[in-house]
């Protein structure tokens, strides 16, 4: 779909999840910026996802009431899919997913378990299948479109064995991506954007991330900046779906041995 200046037109409401803290939530003060409504999902940040929701209100020029706050574990199949409705419920309408929020924790193929699968896939793939299914729901029956985002992970074409059980759930998502395009098209588009290296963590110091960022072919790796332009491309091309778009610097074009995070 596409924004329209025209201030009579109610504005769209996409649903960022995992939008209290980190790139979600550069995610979510883009879209605010680019004129939509946004849901800020969180699950336990209840503090950060306020800010971002105040936040979003300053970037768009408007009151609060545009966006919203909204608690969910993904992780629990029943919470994941009453979260759609209460978007609904609240903010009228509901146009788009940017699926952000994902567990990332560390296992490897001699500390793989069926429980650390199971953990990933459901809280990384099935919460966004979820979601999309909700999305198509919803759209159809007013007949209308919308645009389901995943975000991914470069590691999918640069593998490693590290935080494996992570890996598989992105993965699975990747291919669903391709799934869901044909099974919720005519009325709802999916695309991936799979970023690089961007934001550093408590597992890298600043002088360690710096360097890895600029281990790429262009010399850097994707920015907060890039991959919300991605998103939001993604988001209002009326002409793409089931493809992924990667934001990386050409990371993935390069074999790294370990994660980021353990170089």
């Amino acid at each position: 779909m596409s924004i329209s200046n025209d201030s009579r037109v109610e504005p769209p409401v996409v649903l960022v999840t995992g939008a209290a803290k980190r790139l979600g939530r550069e995610i979510a003060l883009a879209c605010a910026k680019a004129g939509w409504r946004v849901a800020v999902h969180y699950r336990d940040s209840e503090a950060d996802a306020i800010e971002t929701v105040a936040v979003c209100a300053v970037s768009m020029l408007a009151n609060s009431q545009n966006h919203q706050k909204f608690q969910a574990d993904l992780a629990n199949e029943a919470a994941t899919q009453s979260l759609a409705a209460q978007v609904i419920a609240q903010m009228g309408r509901l146009d788009a997913v940017v699926n952000s929020a994902a567990l990332f924790e560390h296992d490897e193929p001699k500390s793989f378990s069926y429980a650390a699968m199971q953990k990933h896939l459901a809280s990384n793939t099935g919460a966004a299948i979820l979601l999309a299914q909700a999305l198509h729901e919803h759209v159809k029956a007013l007949g209308r479109s919308g645009a389901v985002v995943n975000m991914l992970d470069q590691k999918l074409w640069n593998q490693n064995p590290d935080f494996l059980s992570y890996t598989l759930s992105k993965a699975a998502l990747e291919a669903a991506n391709t799934m869901l395009a044909i099974g919720l098209a005519p009325q709802v588009r999916v695309v991936g954007v799979a970023p690089g290296l961007t934001l550093t963590s408590h597992m890298l110091a600043d002088e360690k991330f710096q360097a890895l960022h600029k281990l790429s072919p262009l010399g850097r790796s994707s920015t907060p900046e890039d991959v919300c332009a991605a998103v939001l491309f993604a988001l209002t091309n009326q002409s793409i779906t089931g493809t992924t778009l990667l934001v990386d610097g050409g990371q993935h074009l390069m074999k790294f041995e370990r994660d980021f995070s353990l170089m």
